[in-house]
């Protein structure tokens, strides 16, 4: 037995012996309880933030990978662009599983635990704090009779005290009155003579209860003991508890700790690193510089059957000429599907005031950057195909004379279209090769 439990001083207010002062230690099991449902509650609110981050993230990788893929960035630092955008992917399913460790792992281990440690009683409250107070009860009952005798005692004794110093005043204040007749001083004289073997008795009851009482302290105070290190011990486990799960909440939270999470960061690097300007240069000059293929006129048989070039068709209201080699968007040159060189409004400086989805206003109505398509879109036309045209990028269709298709956006300055082929395939086309049906 601890030497402080013994020291306490039975006056304190506080003090566990003290009658019903038991309270406060049968109370932890209520708190134990309300505090595992704080830690879930406070868990659950930090998995929606996860969540809430990770598809932000997203959204946010999604849209930008689009606008770059779209713009005119090329070549390997185009690579390292969108290798910030795998990032975001990759960091994102992280979080998103911060978010699934700390519902499914953390949280479930809390609800478990406290299913385990809590028992609740049909009739309300929890059969631990209800074991707790029915020790502390059968512990206090002996002890808390004897008080209350010994109290008794003691305000018996004082109350005799009281009469006998009344007393004794009233046999003075006779003596020196006239007219107090001696046998009426007789009369006060025994009176105190009572009041003082009174007092001596009830001083004696008094001292005979307190030591009794003092005889049952040491038993008492062990008893009182015991059912209080039985609460200790459950303490202990709810903290240890406690602990344990804060280090596994640390230890999901701390993506530093994550070997995935340091994975992503060197191969981002690496990424980054491996943007080579010269080889960039060297592919842009290749293929749309001097270094490019050039198919040189040359002297071609006429051939009914197949149109080698189509005819530079005559245009009202001085339309652009007919799309040639000199006129075609090279690769990688997305000019005449990109906003690039009309949105320059895009704000450099950012804010916290700003909200997620706000972006800088221009002529999009606010939602349009460098690299956003802002090709004006007409409504969709059949057209048929007066040529064959065989695509030279990517970003082109390739059509036969005759074929049906969608026009889905109107001609641009450069004299092309957008459209939509009827297996599905969308791309350029020169605006003259085809017809309205």
């Amino acid at each position: 037995m601890e030497k402080g439990f013994y020291s306490q001083d039975f006056s304190s207010e506080t003090f566990i012996c003290n009658v019903g002062n038991y309270k406060r230690v049968v109370k932890r099991f209520d708190d134990g309880h309300r505090l595992c449902n704080d830690l879930m509650s406070c868990l659950q609110e930090r998995a929606k933030i996860e969540k809430a981050y990770g598809d932000q993230l997203t959204v946010w990788s999604k849209r930008w990978r689009q606008l770059i893929e779209k713009g005119p960035q090329y070549g390997s630092v185009e690579r390292a662009w969108l290798a910030v955008m795998t990032e975001a992917e990759k960091v994102s399913e992280l979080h998103q599983e911060v978010k699934n460790n700390l519902l499914n792992d953390d949280n479930e281990k809390v609800k478990n635990w406290q299913k385990e440690a809590y028992h609740k009683q049909m009739i309300g409250g929890f059969k631990e704090a209800k074991e707790a107070e029915e020790g502390f009860k059968k512990a206090q009952k002996p002890w808390a009779k004897k008080l209350k005798e010994m109290e008794t005692a003691k305000k018996s004794y004082h109350m005799a005290c009281k009469e006998e110093k009344l007393a004794a005043a009233r046999e003075a204040n006779g003596k020196t009155e006239a007219s107090v007749t001696p046998d009426q001083q007789k009369k006060l004289h025994e009176k105190v003579d009572k009041c003082k073997q009174d007092s001596q008795k009830a001083k004696e009851k008094y001292e005979k209860s307190l030591e009794e009482l003092n005889k049952c302290t040491p038993g008492y105070m062990e008893s009182m003991e015991q059912v209080f290190d039985q609460c200790q011990q459950h303490e202990v486990k709810r903290l240890t508890f406690l602990k344990e799960a804060l280090l596994d909440i640390k230890r999901h939270l701390n993506l530093t700790e994550n070997q995935s999470y340091a994975t992503i960061y060197r191969e981002l690097e690496r990424t980054i690193l491996a943007a080579n300007t010269q080889e960039d240069l060297k592919w842009f000059s290749n293929n749309h510089g001097p270094g490019m293929h050039m198919n040189w006129p040359a002297f071609e048989e006429y051939n009914p059957d197949q149109a080698t070039a189509p005819p530079k068709k005559k245009k009202p209201d001085g339309a652009p000429p007919t799309p040639s080699t000199d006129h075609v968007a090279p690769p990688g040159d997305r000019s005449s599907v990109s906003s690039y060189d009309k949105n320059q409004a895009y704000s450099t400086e950012w804010s916290d005031d700003e909200q997620p989805a706000a972006y800088s206003g221009n002529e999009n109505g606010g939602n349009g950057n460098s690299f956003e398509d802002d090709s004006s879109t007409g409504k969709e036309v059949r057209v048929r195909a007066l040529y064959d045209y065989d695509g030279q990028e990517q970003d082109e269709l390739s059509f036969k004379a005759g074929d049906e298709l969608t026009k889905t956006e109107d001609e641009d300055e450069q004299g092309w279209c957008r459209g939509r082929l009827d297996d599905g395939r969308e791309g350029l086309y020169p605006a003259n090769y085809v017809e309205p049906i």
